[in-house]
């Protein structure tokens, strides 16, 4: 006779867990069409070359799939990448995010003055960061929830 023991990964995620996972992979996608519309724009205005522009690119792709890769792993309730995800994206990520507003902000920059006189392009962009901030802080709220921090310590 044998006895057969469902892991974690046989589980199904509580929905608290389904929704961050969801959520960081909804901040990727912002990340990655915010990566495409400043790469469009610096090639539209000749500011930049493909090469210069290829490094940046490729560290946010790397970043991109790290952040896919541990949004699956913390739907299969591995602890460790709730805790990666928090600690790099979550903290790190969101200061990379939010820094250069907040220095426009704090130099005396006008919001606006900025909507006043955004384009089409600017104005997805700034759309598409403040959904993406709310994406990752939606996510880390809802990684620490009492019935997620129950999956991860099962």
């Amino acid at each position: 006779m044998s006895t057969v023991v469902a892991s974690r990964t046989d589980q199904q995620p509580p929905p608290v867990v389904h929704a961050a996972v969801m959520l960081w992979l909804t901040a990727v996608a912002f990340g990655a069409f915010e990566t495409v519309l400043m790469v469009a724009r610096e090639l539209y205005e000749r500011t930049s070359t493909v090469a210069e522009l290829l490094p940046g690119a490729g560290l946010r792709l790397a970043v991109f799939a790290g952040a896919v890769f541990l949004a699956l792993r913390l739907r299969r309730g591995e602890g460790w990448a709730r805790w990666t995800l928090a600690g790099t994206l979550g903290v790190f990520g969101t200061l990379s995010l939010v820094a250069e507003p907040v220095r426009w902000l704090l130099a005396g920059g006008s919001i606006a003055e900025a909507v006043a006189g955004a384009d089409a392009a600017g104005l997805a962009f700034a759309a598409s960061r403040t959904l993406h901030v709310l994406a990752v802080l939606g996510a880390m709220l809802l990684m620490f929830q009492p019935r997620a921090t129950a999956y991860f310590t099962s």
